[in-house]
């Protein structure tokens, strides 16, 4: 008698599909393309149910099965004012995608809508880890061996020392829970390597960051962001912010460079189609969208946070990675980070890795039918 085929577990990830610059299609190709890449992977589609089953048309039924719609009423726009939106509007995509995952139906939710709301749905319907005072974004960064995570990218542009402790803790959580560095090191971003330098911040936030948070190798300066000097990052959210958007710019610029002068004269073609797979390896080391979304740390669950002009793949990385996090004990990390900052026992975070494929709430699509952040 033949074996019959167990199917897996599955672990489901919220998308909130009606965020981002270009509508629901490149999110719901990406959702396409996760569960494609993860047969133990299941996307729940959040948002307009018909706009959603348009996208949805030509994807194979064993797909679609792993491709629930979870219907949301509102979509908040990308200059709304992010607490007042999520409250005015409960049943918004993004605070609908969040939800799920404070109510265990989901291990994780993106979003590569407004990240201001993001962040407030988070903070309003999961809440703040025990001894964390405001939560963080971590972005990666390339580096020469192994990517670098830099804490904090844009949630909190204005900062106490404190808090940098806190965010230095969490990031090398993220750094060994989600990208599987055994012993991450810490550097706290400076205009100088000397103790000496650095602004009141800088100057106020090195003795505990020497104290409480036993990585930490002292200031580092904005080019040791891409030369894996440290594997976390340490900043304020208006710095980090401005860090991350010029790495991004220079990323760019190679790039362009690269193709302007690899196509000038017959000798410079030639020479770019025998380096063309060395190129392409270049290209995607730099492409934010293959680094996934950025995780925001701090808040009871995992929720990742997508740039707004993501394509499918930038879509597909996010989703792939928000897997992988809640695989490798993410969530769990980080309420145990924040536990060690405080003294005291972390409660668990929400429930949701391993689900039936489809509970009763949600309602599956019908066949037919129809950067660095």
């Amino acid at each position: 008698m033949a074996a019959v085929a167990v199917p897996p577990k599955l672990l489901r990830v919220a998308l909130d599909a009606m965020g981002g610059d270009h509508g629901p299609a490149p999110l719901v190709a990406g959702a396409v393309a996760a569960v494609r890449a993860r047969r133990d992977l299941e996307v729940v589609l959040v948002g307009e149910p018909r706009a959603l089953d348009a996208q949805l048309g030509g994807v194979a039924a064993t797909e679609r099965a792993r491709l629930p719609v979870e219907p949301a009423g509102t979509v908040i726009a990308m200059d709304a004012h992010p607490v007042q939106a999520v409250r005015a509007q409960p049943d918004a995509s993004v605070a609908v995608a969040v939800r799920l995952v404070a109510q265990g139906r989901a291990a994780a939710a993106v979003s590569a809508g407004n990240s201001g709301a993001t962040m407030a749905a988070a903070l309003l319907l999961l809440h703040r880890l025990p001894g964390i005072a405001r939560p963080a974004i971590g972005t990666v960064l390339p580096a020469p061996t192994r990517a670098t995570v830099l804490v904090d990218a844009g949630a909190q542009v204005d900062c106490r020392p404190e808090w940098l402790a806190q965010f230095a803790r969490l990031g090398v959580a993220y750094s060994r829970h989600g990208l599987g560095v055994a012993r991450p090191t810490v550097g706290l971003l400076s205009n100088g390597e000397e103790v000496g330098k650095g602004n009141q911040l800088v100057q106020l936030a090195h003795p505990i960051l020497l104290r409480t948070v036993p990585e930490y190798r002292g200031p580092v300066e904005g080019r040791d962001l891409l030369a894996g000097t440290v594997d976390v990052v340490v900043t304020d959210g208006f710095v980090g912010n401005v860090a991350l958007k010029t790495a991004e710019g220079t990323a760019d610029l190679l790039v362009r460079a690269l193709r302007q002068e690899l196509g000038r004269g017959v000798r410079a073609q030639l020479g770019a189609i025998l380096l063309r797979p060395r190129l392409r390896a270049i290209r995607d080391r730099l492409d934010w969208r293959r680094s996934g979304g950025a995780p925001l740390l701090g808040v009871r669950g995992l929720v990742f946070i997508a740039h707004g002009r993501s394509d499918g793949l930038a879509i597909e990385s996010a989703l792939l990675g928000a897997a992988a996090a809640r695989e490798r004990g993410l969530d769990t990390a980080l309420a145990r980070a924040a536990g060690e900052e405080t003294g005291e026992t972390p409660s668990a975070p929400p429930p949701g890795a391993a689900v039936p494929a489809h509970p009763a709430p949600m309602r599956a699509a019908k066949p037919g039918s129809g950067r660095w952040t």
